[in-house]
């Protein structure tokens, strides 16, 4: 990027956007905390995370729609400020139920500031380095979920839960300083109408189906707690379909899937999301709850994976630019399906030591194919529709993260009920299994993807 101020204005949202992302899985090896705190089920424990998850999934097809309205530079600060009052909330809370209200406040931040970060990069990276910016970008879309329980565990070992919020507010105080300061003004160019018909039957619909997923473990398949809800889900999202196809003003523009490579990425992507956050809450429980070791344990279980996602995020950005895309992500999933593969047949009835082993193959393989796929669903868009791509892409992939994480706890309550042992190493290994069939289905699908030095886009 030649312009200095762009590249600053980057440093300052991959900055804020870091923290966001952070606190979508800081909250994960606190669940056992939690739920002796409050005395509350896995199943409502759960809300702490897929609440974040679908309010943030939610908010970013809106983003597409404030781009198009406002600058960057007052909707960043807007979002931060929301997210900075939202952390505040969390820090003070008398209960679960306002700890849950205060995360979905958060999420309403952080899911505006992402698409912003994304767009700008895209925008304004020079030629040929689209790859190597997007990787920068990875240190917080990719790393930042994997030091979200290595620094849990670490607070939750001297302090109380309350400073998962109380140490993020001076760095969100300290961003909102910087983008006053350092932001560029950008002005934008439409005057897009806002549909509000879309945003209610999506929300409607995302809600029901979480909902129904979330009571699997504890109610009847046949019950409304969960085939109730998930035929009102259906239901919403169909309506929502039907809407926007014949609105001139969509919430996601729906041409965007005309554009088969940007399919293909975003439904990989969306399956490798699902089984990483879905992780990031099978650690946790197998290491506190299974093994009955201290957080502090927990976190040094997933420490050498966070440091090697850290130190890899960028180099796997400057990959695209070198390697064909097919290359690079069927050796991530082959890595990832291993390191998955040891974690379900040998690693949920183990030792630490080889639970984290296992789990750094893990993120290993991640951090391999993440930032290319990324890259890849967005590089060979025209530029025109890349805010509206940006949003659908972050979309999919936060709703992934939800609804991959109720259906790895569902599958996991489910075989604890069947054994009637909630603190035994079989859940945890369905939930690993889970993990590792999302995976094979991503790698048969990785064999279409093309490179765009391999063939002309014709999408």
């Amino acid at each position: 990027m030649q312009n200095k101020r762009i590249q600053h204005a980057l440093i300052i949202m991959v900055l804020g956007t870091f923290f966001g992302i952070l606190c979508s899985t800081l909250m994960n090896i606190a669940l056992p905390t939690f739920m002796r705190v409050f005395n509350i089920s896995e199943a409502h424990v759960q809300w702490v995370i897929n609440g974040y998850m679908l309010v943030n999934a939610l908010m970013i097809p809106v983003s597409s729609y404030l781009i198009k309205r406002f600058s960057f530079r007052w909707l960043f600060i807007f979002f931060c400020g929301v997210f900075l009052v939202g952390t505040v909330i969390g820090a003070a809370a008398p209960n679960f139920n306002t700890v849950v209200v205060a995360r979905m406040i958060q999420a309403i931040g952080a899911g505006m500031m992402m698409p912003l970060v994304n767009v700008l990069a895209i925008r304004y990276a020079d030629p040929g380095k689209k790859g190597r910016i997007m990787g920068v970008i990875g240190l917080a879309f990719n790393c930042a979920p994997i030091f979200g329980p290595v620094l849990s565990g670490v607070i939750l070992n001297y302090l109380s839960w309350r400073y998962l919020f109380i140490l993020i507010i001076p760095f969100l105080a300290l961003v909102l300083v910087l983008s006053f300061i350092f932001l560029p003004y950008i002005p934008h160019n439409e005057s897009p109408r806002f549909n509000t018909v879309g945003l209610v039957t999506i929300t409607i619909g995302l809600w029901s189906l979480l909902m129904g997923l979330s009571n699997v473990a504890n109610n009847h398949l046949a019950s409304f707690a969960v085939a109730g809800y998930v035929l009102i889900g259906i239901a919403f999202l169909v309506l929502f379909y039907l809407s926007q196809r014949r609105s001139d003003h969509q919430l996601i523009n729906l041409t965007i899937f005309r554009h088969k490579q940007f399919v293909l990425a975003t439904t990989i992507n969306m399956l490798i999301t699902a089984t990483m956050y879905g992780n990031t809450i099978l650690i946790p429980l197998l290491v506190q709850i299974v093994l009955g070791k201290s957080t502090i344990v927990s976190a040094m279980t997933v420490l050498p994976g966070a440091c090697l996602t850290g130190l890899l995020s960028t180099t796997s950005g400057r990959f695209y630019d070198i390697y064909p895309i097919r290359v690079l992500v069927g050796t991530g999933l082959v890595i990832d399906i291993i390191g998955t593969l040891g974690q379900a047949i040998i690693g949920a009835n183990s030792s630490v030591l080889i639970i984290t082993i296992f789990q750094t193959v893990r993120q290993f393989g991640l951090v391999t194919m993440l930032i290319p796929l990324q890259t890849q669903a967005l590089a060979l868009l025209p530029n025109e529709i890349v805010p509206d791509a940006v949003a659908s892409f972050n979309t999919f992939r936060q709703i992934a993260a939800s609804f991959g994480t109720a259906l790895i706890v569902a599958v996991v309550g489910i075989v604890n009920g069947i054994i009637h042992n909630p603190a035994s190493h079989l859940g945890i290994q369905s939930g690993f299994l889970l993990c590792l069939c999302l995976l094979v289905v991503s790698l048969v699908l990785s064999r279409q993807l093309y490179h765009k030095i391999e063939k002309p886009n014709n999408d």
